[in-house]
């Protein structure tokens, strides 16, 4: 199963969203190690910040960047959301007001 793993990179010249990929078994979350994998794909090289699980800091001496964020993990679940623009509209489309009563 696949996983999209969104993330900001924290560099000096400000943050940068990216997303990467992990397949993971279904039912199944993406393990540390596994992001850690991940990164190093990108030529991020990281270790887990102990003060943070979803914060990672960098693990070269000379690093081009300060620290990624694990922003959001998404597993194809699907997501619900309440538009609150379209729940105002059919609000005043279906008011009494509205159909003449």
């Amino acid at each position: 199963m696949e996983c999209i793993v969104h993330f900001t990179v924290v560099q000096k010249e400000g943050p940068k969203k990216l997303r990467g990929l992990i397949f993971v078994e279904a039912g199944e979350r993406p393990a540390g190690e596994d992001l850690i994998g991940m990164f190093a794909d990108m030529d991020l090289h990281v270790v887990p910040d102990p003060d943070d699980s979803q914060r990672f800091l960098p693990a070269g001496l000379d690093p081009a960047f300060r620290y990624i964020r694990v922003n959001e993990l998404n597993l194809g679940e699907e997501k619900h959301q309440e538009d609150h623009n379209l729940k105002s509209i059919l609000n005043e489309l279906l008011s009494p007001k509205r159909a003449g009563f």
